[in-house]
């Protein structure tokens, strides 16, 4: 103890000589870039895609640059259903480019509204196709954001804290009763039903946890205006939308109310408010404990996603409230791919899928499964395609004391606690659908429950990939963690 309290005293003058380092500068900046395709373009979010006959809101590139002076990181986050592998690194190229960035320091990710066209192309399942022409529109409309925010930055402050929200989150994966169970549409039997609500009588209880926590990193001009506040919430989406509706869904809702609140008359560049996605891969709000109950609420068009981001806004205020800020902090950035094995379909798999297409009624007589079976037919022969491996970039940044993970995947809750539990890090943040995309990531005990999320084609690495995924992602964190740290000055209030 006695050395340990030399050693501080020693290092005292150290820090507050570093403290006081008039070259050491933290800045920030922000901007967005509007993303919406015209009006015809097909939308997804369902098992087919619908085309668009109304613009309800736009779509944007949401884009948040940080520097400590050596370091610069960018965060950007975008309203689409996935951030697809076909168009991660021709965004990041594209940026390296432009700004200089490299691809470790970009962290991108989708918010998951369902109401948005489609980033994968010709197909929802062919791989390499050439990018067509909303791809190629949304990679430099997000390089220009960036851009854009690089030029915005300035002297600034930031800071982050952890509120709660609970009435909006519950897991849409539900195991049924001992006895019961559900075919998939490869034939073979399941133990969870996904969204039940045509099987409340034979649900028994949630396969899965929930979040409850609302995650908020807030950015203040060192003159004392909001440059920026990106929030992370684990819901997979809200819906509720027009048929043919092009819609942000919530996370537009939330970043127009949080723009209004923070609104200074005359500022230039304007504040910038950002929702991303957490491990939310198994989440909705809908409540199938309660669902049929005499009184539950019918919600009007929109209505149920303003609510959410009403409430959300909130609460994400009351944390902003008690925010202390820090003058500086450190940045840090890592990131590796990791190749994991692919699940493809059997020869079995492929033989049914071939068969039911050869003999299928007309379209005309084919009920909703014969329907959804037709779908994953086809699917199936296009995974039969596909090759062996793939790709998954899983990235860490540093933020102080703060770790940020993202993982190009619908992550379930559990593997986001799982992230949590092992990361050094005081707080830490769980980015989804973030640097590419390949479907859900269940843990293997979900795996072996069954359920929707879990079916080939939806879930495309292979079964045992969570662990490995968690393993690699804490060891960035760690490495993060553990390069050479500069004590933080002393934290300033409001």
């Amino acid at each position: 103890m006695i050395f340990r309290a030399l050693l501080l005293s020693l290092l005292i003058p150290v820090i507050a000589h570093a403290e006081a380092d008039p070259q050491r500068v933290f800045r920030a900046g922000a901007a967005v870039s509007n993303i919406t395709p015209f009006l015809g373009t097909d939308l997804i979010g369902g098992f087919s895609p619908r085309g668009s006959i109304h613009i309800h809101d736009d779509l944007f590139a949401r884009c948040l640059v940080l520097d400590d002076g050596s370091t610069r990181l960018a965060i950007v986050i975008i309203d689409n259903v996935k951030f697809p592998t076909e168009i991660h690194l021709p965004t990041k190229q594209r940026i390296q480019q432009t700004s200089g960035l490299p691809p470790e320091n970009i962290l991108i990710a989708a918010t998951h509204t369902h109401s948005a066209p489609s980033l994968r192309g010709t197909s929802y399942l062919k791989l390499n196709e050439p990018l067509d022409e909303y791809q190629q529109f949304v990679i430099h409309r997000i390089a220009d954001g960036v851009q854009r925010a690089i030029n915005n930055l300035e002297p600034a402050r930031i800071g982050w804290g952890t509120g709660a929200l609970p009435q909006h989150v519950f897991n849409r994966r539900w195991l049924l009763k001992q006895g019961q169970s559900v075919t998939s549409p490869f034939g073979e039997e399941e133990r969870v039903a996904t969204n039940p609500g045509g099987l409340l009588s034979q649900i028994d209880k949630p396969a899965g946890p929930v979040n409850p926590g609302v995650y908020v990193l807030s950015v203040r001009s060192q003159a004392g205006h909001p440059i920026a506040l990106l929030a992370n919430y684990w819901l997979h989406y809200v819906g509720g939308v027009g048929t043919g509706h092009i819609s942000a869904d919530y996370f537009g809702v939330f970043a127009r109310e949080l723009n209004r609140l923070h609104a200074v008359p005359g500022q230039d560049p304007p504040f910038v408010g950002i929702l991303s996605n957490g491990a939310s891969g198994d989440v909705n709000n809908n409540d199938y404990a309660h669902y049929n109950q005499p009184g539950r609420k019918r919600y009007a068009r929109y209505e149920k996603m303003q609510e959410v981001a009403s409430d959300l806004t909130r609460e994400v205020m009351r944390v902003e409230k008690n925010i202390s800020y820090r003058d500086w902090v450190p940045l840090g950035a890592a990131a590796q791919t990791m190749t994991l094995k692919r699940r493809r379909p059997s020869m079995a798999q492929v033989w049914r899928a071939r068969d039911l297409i050869q003999n299928a009624p007309p379209i005309a007589e084919q009920d909703r499964d014969l329907s959804r079976r037709m779908v994953f037919a086809r699917r199936a022969l296009e995974a039969e395609l596909w090759p062996e491996t793939a790709e998954a970039y899983v990235q860490a940044l540093r933020i102080g004391d703060l770790g940020l993970a993202a993982l190009p995947f619908e992550t379930f809750v559990e593997i986001g606690f799982e992230i949590q539990e092992q990361s050094p890090f005081k707080q830490t943040f769980v980015f989804g659908l973030a640097n590419g995309d390949l479907g859900y990531l269940p843990t293997p005990r979900q795996h072996e429950l069954g359920g929707y999320e879990t079916w080939l084609t939806v879930s495309h690495a292979e079964v045992g990939a969570s662990p490995k995924l968690v393993k690699k992602l804490t060891a960035l964190l760690g490495r993060l963690h553990k390069e050479t740290h500069i004590p933080n000055p002393t934290a300033n209030g409001q």
